[in-house]
């Protein structure tokens, strides 16, 4: 067996609102990963920031930011193999027209700056 890995998950603002949580939270646990912590955060302007300053020149930046801040988010910590792949395939392209039937974003994201989930791509 592989060594398991832990990775963050955030449900964004759009996955909180539309009552995603549950439905989100059980196709990573169908795909044997394990919640290690769960919380509800309400994200202040400086740790967004903080969290996308790689997207700081781009021109969604003010806009993504606006967006994270804009109402609570659940952030998950996942624990299981391979839990960062597992978790990307599970979550889907990151736009959703790219994104395929059966993926969270495949299924529920509108749109590219509202796509419901984030990953880590990163332990």
């Amino acid at each position: 067996m592989s060594a398991s890995e832990r990775t963050l998950v955030l449900v964004k603002p759009d996955g909180v609102q539309r009552q995603l949580v549950g439905r989100i939270l059980a196709r990573y646990e169908a795909r044997g990963l394990k919640v290690a912590g769960l919380k509800l955060v309400h994200v202040d302007r400086d740790l967004a920031e903080r969290h996308y300053d790689a997207h700081r020149e781009k021109p969604f930046f003010a806009g993504l930011v606006e967006f994270i801040v804009s109402a609570p988010l659940v952030a998950l910590a996942l624990d299981g193999p391979h839990a960062i792949a597992v978790v990307r395939a599970i979550n889907g392209a990151t736009r959703p027209h790219e994104a395929a039937p059966g993926t969270i974003r495949g299924d529920f994201a509108l749109e590219t700056a509202q796509n419901i989930v984030h990953a880590s791509d990163s332990p």
